[in-house]
């Protein structure tokens, strides 16, 4: 079982920025893709970034030029820089790890490991 464990939440003012991290255990993270999902209260989880194992991006249309997905392999970890935050970015995010194929890893069914999850706060 993969571990995956989020850090870098908290509370910032509207268009404020900060860096989510993403550290999972197992010797195959460098064949993984990595996403970033998000769930506010009442809400559905929805897809935020992803990157695969060969660094192609992909990023939801709510934060498209805001947000920037990183992963550094020799680390095991996987970023989410997130630049002018809205009142709206507001939710829990989740790292998810799998290897699902192009067509579905906006799907939090594509991926087969997850996080607790890191609060994120923004303050108008």
């Amino acid at each position: 079982q993969v571990q995956v464990v989020e850090s870098g939440g908290g509370l910032v003012q509207a268009g404020g920025s900060l860096r989510l991290s993403c550290q999972a255990s197992g010797s195959t993270f460098s064949t993984k893709t990595l996403g970033w999902f998000r769930q506010a209260p009442g809400q559905e989880r929805e897809f935020v970034a992803a990157i695969s194992m060969s660094r192609h991006t992909y990023y939801s249309d709510s934060v498209k030029g805001r947000f920037t997905i990183s992963r550094d392999n020799s680390k095991n970890t996987v970023y989410l820089l997130m630049d002018s935050l809205k009142p709206e970015d507001t939710a829990i995010y989740f790292c998810a790890h799998g290897r699902p194929i192009t067509s579905n890893l906006r799907n939090p069914g594509g991926y087969y490991d997850w996080g607790q999850g890191t609060q994120v706060t923004v303050s108008s």
